[in-house]
């Protein structure tokens, strides 16, 4: 069988590439030597689609891309490049053609969604004393806090930016919905998963950041991603 493909990551809002920082060492140590993480600006989907699109144009070979939260919307558009083969989605939007995470977010508002406000410049934060038990309720008091003080704020606009051309449409899509998540409705989640009639959908017990808290099970994902496109 041929050798796994490049795996890169693109994080959302209020974190960044770091975020997916324990499961890129659990993929290390599963045998992944091609990993690669976006840093995005998150001012725009354009621009966010573009800097994604950059990273993986830098790759020779094929590409499995994994969006977290905003993320899978910049997979969604940035996806349809010739050697991105799937497009695996956690905890994340994936709006359909002319949807944007915000309107999305309007149909089924999550819990948390009253900790979310904009400073006087239009970017939007997490409240730091609110940033636990809105994003990561699953990790450690330590983990949240340096999450909290850390987190990337976007341009308030990004939230209303539409899908162009949704690659879910003509790529091989996995998702995992987390069931406690505060910051994406679930039963968004599971909506987004059913209509793009995924290879897989697996519902794990965990918070938004489900990427930090359960990383073993979002690498298992990524393998089976990878087992059902014919990788070793």
């Amino acid at each position: 069988m041929a050798d796994k493909p490049a795996i890169v990551l693109v994080h959302g809002f209020w974190g960044g590439a770091a975020h997916w920082a324990k499961v890129i060492v659990e993929l290390r140590r599963r045998g992944y030597e091609s990993l690669h993480a976006v840093e995005n600006p998150l001012t725009g989907l354009a621009d966010d689609a573009a800097r994604t699109q950059k990273m993986v144009r830098q790759i020779a070979g094929p590409v499995l891309l994994v969006g977290h939260s905003y993320g899978g919307a910049v997979i969604t558009e940035a996806g349809d490049l010739p050697n991105v083969e799937g497009l695996v989605y956690v905890a994340a939007f994936a709006p359909d053609a002319g949807e944007s995470p915000g309107r999305i977010t309007e149909q089924l508002p999550p819990a948390a969604v009253a900790a979310i406000a904009p400073d006087s410049d239009g970017y939007l934060w997490i409240a730091q004393d609110k940033f636990r038990d809105s994003f990561c309720q699953d990790l450690t008091e330590d983990e949240a806090l340096v999450m909290a003080v850390t987190q990337k704020a976007p341009v308030g606009s990004a939230f209303g930016d539409p899908v162009t051309a949704p690659a879910w449409k003509a790529k091989p899509t996995w998702y995992q919905v987390s069931t406690e998540d505060r910051m994406i409705n679930p039963d968004n989640e599971r909506r987004m998963a059913e209509r793009m009639g995924p290879r897989r959908i697996v519902e794990l017990p965990a918070s938004h950041a489900s990427l930090a808290s359960q990383p073993g099970a979002i690498a298992d994902l990524i393998d089976a991603a990878v087992a059902d496109l014919g990788y070793s």
